[in-house]
């Protein structure tokens, strides 16, 4: 029988490519969707099959963190083998605006998905979705233990989340493991990232229909690593005989302008000529962000294999293509070089819909 996994927040970057990678490996995958005034399935459409295709793997059902009651009957229903706990507030700008709303979601959202676990008594593995953030203004380089000192509501409600989820770990025997994930990066990334901005930008003046690039400061420092990439970390810590917790890194660093001259220079363009200086206050620039994975490496057997050059020619192309235009093309290249493409291996077509509840279906 295939093994069950349930995913919060699959709807976001990381949890479309997990279901990508768990639905290539066999599993049979069930999401958590939060209802939306407006559709926010984009990036797993193509997993939505016919809700009577007796062959189906993915299911998805409306929810809510801020619902315990709801998530302790979806785990009694599916009883998952694996729960993958990505979903929370997730912008640090926006948690200084709705900083109750951040703690609500991220850090007592993880309460009671933990709750509900142990209430279940399901015997489940639990990964934790957690965040450099935690670190704050601690130096680098950045390890397991290097001490919390976040600085947003943000970064506090993941540092909530972290130490629950090993004191669920320790005072009640959960396998509950926390990945502790820097910048990661994609086609699928938030747009409003300094990374997304940059390619929609330029496939927007390749097509004429913008003139400039608007930042704030480019001299922020980033560790960037592909996000497909960090999700197999993620699968890889429940594979384990016990629970840990992990930093997960690719060891460089690199600038917002780095990037920003790099994505120009591969379609041929002059960084200088097209980037502009966003008037609007931003956040002040952190410390240098430098992850050390070591540990990954050594117990999971884990390295970063796309590169900062690579990571960039792959967004590039796909904001390109997305608006119909001629890409340089070596994005599709270097994700069959890393055997990337889960999409590809991933059953699904568009056809589908969201289901209102598990119990109901099994009736």
């Amino acid at each position: 029988m295939a093994r069950k996994a349930f995913i919060t927040g699959v709807t976001g970057q990381d949890g479309s490519y997990l279901a990508e990678l768990l639905l290539s490996k066999g599993y049979e995958v069930h999401g958590l969707v939060r209802k939306e005034s407006t559709f926010n399935t984009s990036r797993i459409d193509h997993l939505l099959v016919d809700p009577f295709e007796p062959e189906r793997k993915f299911f998805s059902y409306y929810g809510d963190l801020s619902d315990g009651a709801t998530l302790t009957n979806l785990l009694y229903d599916i009883r998952p083998d694996e729960v993958y706990h990505l979903g929370a507030q997730t912008n640090s700008k926006v948690s200084f605006d709705l900083p109750e709303y951040t703690g609500d979601i991220t850090a007592l959202g993880t309460i009671r998905l933990l709750e509900a676990i142990r209430r279940s008594g399901i015997k489940v593995k639990f990964y934790n979705a957690s965040s450099f953030e935690i670190f704050g203004t601690s130096p680098p380089p950045y390890n397991e233990n290097t001490p919390f000192y976040p600085k947003s509501p943000f970064g506090g409600a993941k540092a909530y989340a972290f130490w629950m989820t090993a004191n669920y770990r320790k005072d009640y025997k959960l396998f509950a493991s926390s990945g502790i994930l820097f910048d990661h990066e994609s086609p699928r990334r938030f747009e409003s990232t300094p990374t997304r901005k940059t390619t929609r930008a330029i496939a927007q003046i390749l097509a004429a229909k913008e003139k400039f690039l608007y930042l704030g400061s480019i001299e922020p420092t980033k560790d960037w690593g592909y996000a497909p990439e960090y999700v197999e970390t993620m699968w890889l810590m429940l594979q384990q005989e016990k629970a840990d917790d992990y930093v997960i890194g690719t060891g460089v660093s690199h600038s917002v302008g780095e990037f920003v001259k790099e994505a120009f220079d591969y379609v041929g363009l002059d960084w200088e000529r097209y980037l502009k200086k966003d008037p609007r206050p931003h956040r002040p620039t952190g410390p240098t962000l430098i992850a050390d994975a070591s540990k990954a490496k050594r117990e999971l057997g884990w390295e970063p294999r796309v590169t900062f050059k690579e990571l960039v020619r792959i967004m590039v192309d796909a904001d390109i293509e997305t608006l119909g235009l001629t890409r340089p093309g070596e994005g599709k290249t270097i994700l069959a070089k890393h055997n990337l493409n889960y999409g590809n291996r991933a059953s699904g077509n568009p056809t589908g819909g969201l289901e209102e509840w598990p119990g109901l279906l099994r009736k």
